[in-house]
């Protein structure tokens, strides 16, 4: 192998993604403008969630209910009404969330000790947001019915009795519970499928649709520098794009990274060669730009961003697709990052996610090496 000869492929792929218009869009542009989208448009926290009350009794013990809801971050209480059909139409036209009705003899109900019931609508078009909803008014509920009880007791003399059983909460790894905090880490996956595989699975295709393959090989060049210098700027620029967003992740949105940069560099630049062997592979397969980009975009975007854990968690899913992920490349990258940036942990738990990486990048090199010495034959 010539250096000589690898440096002059290497240069003329980086003239040709220089002259790519779209190419420089995607290498430059695309990865800040997904964690910039991914940072502000992605967001699982549900707060402020707008609500309706109709109070149909109108006492103290109502209104310190609601008080509770309205001081609560999950909820935002916008207008009370006096009907059902009111509420039923600001959940019919998409108006609010949920709505609360307070039975007319609350307070009454309250003061006996014998118990009552506050009724909440949920719009449960949207399941995630309705269980998020219903979690959170019933701890809203309960704590005020805690307070409801203990002061009932102490009025008539007796002891309040604590609860048998309670749980204390600690988060780890994420305590503002932010959901930015493990969705943005997942992007530098996004960003590398896109700059990896999506544009070197143009390049062998893009010299066939040209006519300039022919002239390659009737070069004294040979089928290895010509692997190694057309991938050798996509892999540069891969680093470059992972460290623009991981400094992004760092300093604007300031996710926590409590793990190694060395080991942030590692990671990347195996899963780096894993997608560029893939795009390259899919490039030689492929008989022409526009299938080789799609095919790229069913491989590797898709299955990153659907399939990885990036948005979705694995344990939730069927069984059977839980089987299908342990054959992505990104499902061990994007775990590695969480690791990495949240959990800070040692090096030697990363190979877990390490060894499968590596496996996948040889494998999918040698394919492609092998593949692109059968098409020049």
């Amino acid at each position: 192998m010539s250096f000589t000869r690898f440096l002059a492929m290497a240069r003329k792929e980086v003239v040709q993604i220089l002259r790519d218009t779209r190419s420089l869009i995607i290498v430059v542009i695309m990865p800040v403008i997904l964690v910039l989208l991914f940072g502000y448009g992605v967001n699982l926290d549900q707060k402020h969630l707008p609500i309706y009350v109709w109070d149909r009794e109108g006492s103290q013990e109502s209104q310190d209910l609601l008080k509770r809801f309205q001081a609560s971050d999950y909820f935002e209480v916008i207008r009370v009404v006096n009907s059902y059909p009111e509420l039923l139409r600001a959940i019919d036209d998409g108006s609010i969330r949920m709505a609360l009705v307070i039975p007319w003899n609350f307070s009454q109900a309250v003061h006996d000790g014998g118990g009552t019931a506050v009724q909440a609508l949920v719009d449960a078009t949207d399941d995630n947001t309705a269980n998020v909803a219903m979690g959170y008014a019933q701890a809203i509920v309960q704590a005020y019915s805690s307070q409801v009880q203990l002061e009932w007791l102490q009025q008539r003399g007796q002891a309040a009795q604590p609860p048998p059983l309670r749980v204390e909460t600690r988060t780890w790894y994420n305590e503002d519970l932010e959901s930015s905090a493990f969705i943005i880490p997942g992007v530098l996956a996004l960003v590398m499928s896109v700059i990896g595989a999506f544009l070197t699975s143009l390049t062998i295709a893009r010299e066939w649709e040209r006519g300039t393959m022919e002239q390659l090989v009737s070069t004294p060049v040979t089928p290895l520098e010509i692997m190694l210098g057309k991938l050798a700027p996509y892999f540069i620029i891969g680093m470059f794009d992972v460290v623009v967003c991981a400094l992004l992740a760092l300093y604007w949105f300031h996710v926590p990274f409590r793990g190694s940069f060395v080991a942030l560099l590692i990671s990347s630049a195996l899963f780096m060669v894993v997608v560029l062997a893939l795009g390259f592979f899919i490039s030689v397969v492929a008989k022409n730009q526009l299938a080789a980009s799609q095919m790229a975009l069913l491989a590797t975007f898709l299955p990153a961003f659907l399939l990885s854990g990036f948005l979705y968690a694995i344990e939730q899913m069927p069984v059977i697709l839980q089987w299908i992920t342990r054959i992505l490349p990104a499902r061990y990258y994007v775990s590695l990052l969480k690791k990495i940036f949240l959990k800070g942990t040692a090096t030697s738990l990363l190979y877990a996610d390490l060894i499968p990486l590596t496996i996948f990048a040889l494998v999918l090199t040698v394919l492609a090496t092998r593949s692109f010495h059968k098409r020049l034959v």
